[in-house]
């Protein structure tokens, strides 16, 4: 939303009688490294004993209230641009169950794990009218919220849609995850797919993220230099995947 993050206090349930506490240390440590990456500092916390591992952070910041970026600003004749790649919900699951050995997910660990605070940055140089970040709810359930905030239509490209290496094959070899039926459901009345898709590809556009990257909302005579700018600045998977459009009924459209 275009905030500076100040401080953070660590949340984190952890099975102390289960786990080593080593497993915790690094838990919090990891945190801690992103706290300080983000240019804020860690003011505590608060722990509880739990069967299954919790962790997050509560982060207090503070944002110019006219330069506050939403969801809910699109205009008719922005561009999208997206700067993550989709799928690792379902890598996610894969890995768990074996299908997908860990060597193939560590290679990526760092582009998901980074932060999207020098994408803002970059962004800031330009007319960015709304802006989110793509996670839980997936790519068209997300888009979806910009639309119906912004009481727009958004066009989705499928075939510019970045995504991590063998998202597409573990939904072919009948992987899944908690959410893609839920996220299905979400935008259900709400979506038309204009082109043939077989199932696996389909699921792609209802897998929830964990630190996905950011939707952005530009004119479309910026886009190609905010990706430029982006992809200078490191990212190198910022793609331009949709375009805002008018109409009377808020909606998604994958073409």
């Amino acid at each position: 939303m275009g905030g500076k993050p100040l401080t953070a206090l660590s949340l984190v349930m952890f099975p102390s009688k289960i786990l080593d506490k080593g497993v915790l240390r690094e838990i919090l440590r990891g945190g801690n490294d992103k706290v300080i990456e983000a240019g804020a500092s860690m003011a505590g916390g608060h722990s509880v004993d739990d069967n299954e591992p919790k962790y997050g952070l509560a982060v207090t910041g503070i944002v110019h209230p006219k330069k506050i970026l939403t969801n809910c600003a699109a205009r008719a004749g922005d561009a999208l641009v997206l700067t993550k790649p989709l799928g690792t919900g379902v890598l996610f699951n894969a890995c768990r169950s074996k299908k997908l050995p860990y060597r193939e997910l560590e290679h990526i660990l760092p582009q998901i794990a980074e932060l999207n605070g020098r994408t803002l940055e970059v962004a800031l140089h330009f007319d960015v009218h709304s802006c989110t970040d793509v996670t839980g709810f997936g790519i068209v359930g997300h888009s979806w919220e910009m639309a119906a905030g912004s009481r727009v239509q958004i066009d989705l490209f499928y075939g510019d849609l970045p995504l991590y290496p063998h998202a597409l094959e573990m939904y072919r070899r009948g992987e899944t995850t908690g959410s893609n039926r839920a996220n299905r459901k979400f935008s259900e009345g709400h979506r038309e797919i204009m082109i043939q898709l077989p199932r696996e590809k389909e699921e792609l556009l209802f897998d929830p993220q964990t630190s996905g990257g950011l939707l952005l909302s530009v004119p479309e005579s910026q886009s190609g230099a905010l990706i430029n700018a982006l992809k200078e600045a490191g990212v190198r998977t910022a793609a331009r995947i949709g375009l805002v459009k008018d109409s009377a009924t808020p909606g998604i459209r994958i073409v």
